[in-house]
């Protein structure tokens, strides 16, 4: 682990190479599409020049393309989006070297220049050359000590970086296990929950008197994971719920804007909420023979799962000679759980997050899942998302967003896995199995809002989402455009309630 970050800081080297020739390429086929009309490949080669930094020509070329008669309107909205990317991306890239400095010097108050260019030069700090200009970004400084030993031990005050209370084996997971096995099936241990989460629009940002509309996330009913959905109350009181096919599930709500004031939208809920455990043997797993239902999981879906040449060789340097499907998810989870953890940019502004999350030399729980989607798919290895929220069992009031996934595994059918919270290290006296819980196993301190990523919501959004791939903090707009995460704050409360009573179609 200690050599990751050298070793990402060359791939990336390389692949910043890769997009510099991409943007050369892209240049020699501008001219066909200025002349012959414009398509879908007018937006590839915008894509390029921001991902290399060049934001000057990007703004050019949009205008351009814009200007040009006949334009269709998919088209139009994908080039005015690569503007908003664009500032987007500046949003997340705000500090000089000298800024990014003084924030260290907050914990290393004897940081040299030295240091910090040494650290830089090994890629630990995340940063974006932008027409000449080099940008850090905002969360970089802290996620140097989740990348570097070294620098954490450089710190001052030494205190303890926090992870989320299921990162380590615990009795929960434990419970779980044994719940399991004892009990012969692999959802276990129902809990009823109520949830409210709060999504608040800052006061004036929309005119007074505007309409504001909010999408706030709401649970996914998956028998035998979540059950039992009944709706509470909502502020405002109307409301719409998405059905539950809808694989990105959200309440639709409506309120005007009042001046001076903050817009707040609620909604509570409660739910069951069951664990999982599936004993995988991996000597019963066989390779799967594909149906329609399951061809769409092991196939590429760009921009955020394709099977790139560096995804090729990633994958057969890790896999090797191995054929069994499971002891396949094993090493390609292992892989993909030793990147470190680290604080994430916008997913809407990273064009795509499975090769972002290959060679960053870090990735966050949503990044780290898309990169082993792609590799598990890229072996024949179905694969689906899943993601919302997790909390605390501890009564500390944790709570995060998070991102998980499933494996379709013959016989045992779809399994979860979250590679996030990673591989286990179970104490003496433990069974060795719970190593691998988080591959086919999952706690109940977690609600599912998403089946899938990049999915229209129910209705649908007028304006850009906030975030075009999930969907956990909520969603607001108004006629004159959407309200971007500078403009608004979320919130979860919770509370453990006795054994469900009745059932709910919702």
């Amino acid at each position: 682990m200690d050599t990751l970050p050298p070793v990402a800081s060359e791939v990336r080297r390389r692949a910043h190479g890769l997009r510099v020739a991409a943007f050369l390429l892209a240049l020699l086929f501008a001219a066909p599409w200025a002349v012959a009309g414009i398509g879908t490949q007018a937006v590839a080669p915008i894509i390029a020049q921001i991902d290399a930094g060049h934001f000057q020509a990007a703004e050019t070329a949009i205008a351009g393309a814009l200007a040009q008669p006949g334009l269709d309107a998919d088209t139009r909205d994908a080039l005015a989006f690569q503007r908003e990317r664009m500032r987007r991306i500046l949003l997340d890239f705000t500090l000089s070297a000298d800024d990014a400095k003084a924030r260290v010097r907050k914990q290393i108050p004897d940081l040299t220049d030295a240091e910090f260019a040494r650290w830089n030069a090994a890629g630990l700090f995340e940063h974006q050359v932008i027409d000449g200009r080099t940008l850090y970004f905002k969360r970089a400084p802290g996620n140097l000590f989740r990348l570097s030993p070294e620098a954490v031990a450089r710190r001052a005050v030494q205190t303890p970086i926090s992870d989320g209370p299921m990162e380590s084996l615990n009795d929960h997971q434990r419970a779980i296990y044994r719940a399991a096995l004892t009990e012969h099936k692999a959802s276990v241990l129902p809990q009823r929950l109520r949830m409210t989460q709060t999504l608040t629009v800052d006061a004036d940002a929309v005119p007074a008197g505007e309409t504001i509309r909010a999408w706030i996330p709401y649970p996914q009913a998956v028998p035998g994971q979540q059950e039992d959905i009944r709706y509470v109350a909502s502020v405002p009181a109307q409301h719409d719920i998405a059905p539950a096919s809808a694989p990105q599930r959200t309440v639709y709500l409506e309120q005007a804007a009042v001046a001076g004031r903050k817009t707040v939208f609620s909604v509570t809920y409660e739910l069951t909420l069951l664990a999982q455990y599936h004993a995988i043997d991996p000597a019963r797993v066989q390779a799967e023979n594909l149906t329609p239902a399951l061809a769409p999981f092991v196939a590429e879906r760009a921009p955020h799962i394709v099977f790139t040449d560096a995804m090729r060789k990633f994958s057969r340097d890790v896999v090797g000679d191995e054929k069994n499907p499971y002891r396949i998810a094993q090493k390609l989870f292992a892989a993909v759980d030793r990147i470190p953890w680290a604080g994430a940019r916008e997913y809407s502004t990273i064009s795509n997050i499975s090769d972002y999350a290959l060679h960053a030399g870090h990735a966050d729980c949503g990044q780290q899942t898309l990169l082993l989607m792609t590799l598990l798919r890229l072996n024949g290895i179905p694969t689906r998302w899943q993601s919302g929220m997790v909390y605390s069992a501890d009564g500390s009031g944790y709570s995060n967003i998070h991102d998980w996934g499933y494996l379709y595994l013959p016989p045992y059918g779809w399994v979860p896995m979250d590679v996030t919270t990673g591989r286990l290290h179970p104490a003496p006296g433990d069974d060795p199995a719970l190593e691998w819980f988080y591959l086919g196993g999952l706690d109940h301190w977690r609600i599912a809002f998403n089946d899938d990523y990049g999915r229209r919501f129910q209705p649908a959004k007028q304006h850009f989402r906030s975030d075009d791939v999930d969907s956990q903090r909520g969603e607001a707009e108004w006629r004159g455009g959407n309200l971007y995460f500078d403009q608004l704050d979320y919130h979860f409360d919770w509370q453990v309630l006795p054994a469900a009573q009745g059932r709910s179609n919702n």
